[in-house]
């Protein structure tokens, strides 16, 4: 298993093609029992660039992956309610729900998980900024967990994207009372539900959460740690990792390196430079 590697891939075929080869070049998803959690990014219900939310087409193949893995996998995708959404509207509007439920419909244990409308269960952790923080249970009870990203910049943590991502792992609606602290809040969320796998789905970036401006990269990324991942994504953006607090700190927090190998195509040979946000 090749836990420090990040495979940078050209978008030239079908997704599950290119998602097969990226992990079967990091080792493939040495999975343990299920069930497995799946975040993606469903940042709002009003997708204003089309490209600012996880397409559901991607967390489909990796579903497929998985199955191929073994059929009786527990799979769930879930996401919060947040301040730009509410989870359940978003999982409609963006095909996740229709998408599990066809899977259901073949046998499968494949659905989707509003974590704001689940029980809460205390964890024994102490971070930087939690001390015995009440999360869902689905995140207490997880085996293997996803997380599946779009590169995109960011006000508050200069690029958002696998470590950024568990944010929505918050079922506190009003999330925005959070932002003052959030360096220190994704590092624990990172430590309390450390990621299994992580995927940037870079074939279109965004500037900023939800746009206006977009990037064509072509891009799929994968990694197993998050550190790791987003300090190659953020290379790939034109941005030195060394220099955005929560992808350095989170590093020397044991989820990641930030100098990891690279496999796959060369990081000068496909960069696109974003602007900063800042």
């Amino acid at each position: 298993m090749m836990a420090n590697s990040v495979v940078i891939l050209e978008n030239t075929g079908s997704i599950i093609d290119i998602l097969r080869k990226g992990i079967e070049m990091i080792g493939g998803f040495n999975l343990h029992t299920g069930p497995v959690l799946i975040k993606p990014n469903i940042c709002t219900v009003s997708d204003n660039t089309g490209h600012s939310v996880t397409d559901v087409r991607v967390v489909e193949a990796v579903i497929d992956l998985l199955l191929e893995e073994d059929k009786s996998l527990s799979i769930r995708v879930v996401e919060s309610d947040s301040e730009s959404k509410y989870a359940d509207e978003a999982f409609d509007k963006f095909g996740y729900t229709n998408m599990t439920t066809s899977k259901r419909d073949i046998g499968y244990d494949v659905n989707v998980v509003n974590l704001s409308k689940s029980q809460l269960r205390k964890v024994e952790f102490e971070g930087l900024y939690f001390n015995r923080p009440e999360l869902p249970a689905e995140i207490t009870n997880h085996s293997y967990y996803i997380s599946i990203a779009i590169p995109k910049t960011h006000y508050l943590t200069h690029i958002t994207g696998t470590l950024k991502n568990q944010f929505g792992l918050l079922p506190r609606k009003a999330q925005g009372t959070y932002h003052s602290d959030i360096q220190e809040i994704i590092i624990d969320l990172n430590q309390l539900v450390k990621p299994d796998l992580c995927i940037f789905d870079a074939r279109v970036g965004v500037e900023r959460w939800n746009g206006p401006k977009t990037h064509q990269m072509d891009l799929f990324v994968v990694g197993r740690n998050a550190a790791s991942t987003d300090a190659i994504m953020a290379r790939l953006m034109g941005f030195n990792p060394e220099e955005i607090d929560h992808i350095r700190k989170a590093s020397k927090q044991g989820v990641g390196n930030i100098n990891p190998e690279v496999l796959g195509k060369a990081i000068e040979d496909v960069c696109v430079l974003f602007k900063s946000p800042k």
